[in-house]
């Protein structure tokens, strides 16, 4: 058994009857302003994260490992 033409249609009065047609409308308004702002906020993340670079090495040179090994045994 399937939902047929007439229990979608009554449904959809119902619907109607409770919300209107104005707060529908509204709602579905509102839903589109989200999508945009979702779409806005990922192309803008998009060219933030393109722009940024990681500098991995620091202004001054790090100790290296046998410095730090002779230290211990003196």
């Amino acid at each position: 058994m399937g939902i047929s033409i007439w229990q979608i249609l009554i449904i959809a009065v119902v619907v109607v009857l409770l919300f209107g047609r104005g707060k529908i409308s509204e709602l579905m308004g509102d839903v589109a302003k989200g999508i945009k702002s979702f779409k806005k906020g990922m192309a803008e993340d998009e060219t933030a994260d393109s722009g940024k670079t990681i500098e991995h090495q620091s202004s001054e040179p790090a100790p290296s490992a046998k410095a730090e090994d002779h230290s211990k045994a003196g």
